[in-house]
């Protein structure tokens, strides 16, 4: 199994929306690099859910519930969607400001490639956020 982290704008689709659906595509990522990543997820893979914008935190939890297909709405054939299920939202977000005054989660790509929108999240960092977030990982 493998971590991941995604990045969404809260006010396009939030953890809340995804508590709501309970599965959703995650569509939209253009970036080539973001792309390779979501080629990379696999079913039952752990996916930490990142509220970019002004909230800037780690909010959730969620799963690969369908591995990488092609994206319905590109007439390239090149993009991929995966879907997600939703696990849970944390109780305590983790916040960018947090994890960049964590010296064990300054080699993640979320402090090094910030506009990376989907992204792996090593063990140890897993283990180090959840830590943060008050969760038994």
């Amino acid at each position: 199994m493998h971590y991941w982290l995604v990045k969404t704008e809260p006010s396009a689709y939030s953890i809340d929306d995804l508590a709501k659906d309970g599965t959703s595509e995650w569509d939209g990522v253009r970036n080539a690099h973001a792309q390779q990543y979501l080629r990379q997820m696999d079913e039952g893979d752990t996916v930490l859910v990142y509220h970019s914008g002004k909230e800037k935190a780690v909010v959730g939890i969620a799963e690969v519930a369908r591995e990488k297909y092609l994206d319905p709405t590109d007439h390239s054939g090149r993009l991929v969607w995966v879907d997600f299920k939703f696990l849970e939202k944390l109780d305590s977000p983790v916040t960018l400001s947090a994890i960049k005054a964590t010296s064990s989660l300054k080699s993640m790509p979320l402090v090094r490639i910030s506009r990376l929108s989907v992204m792996p999240v090593s063990g140890s960092h897993w283990r180090t956020l959840m830590k943060l977030a008050g969760h038994d990982a």
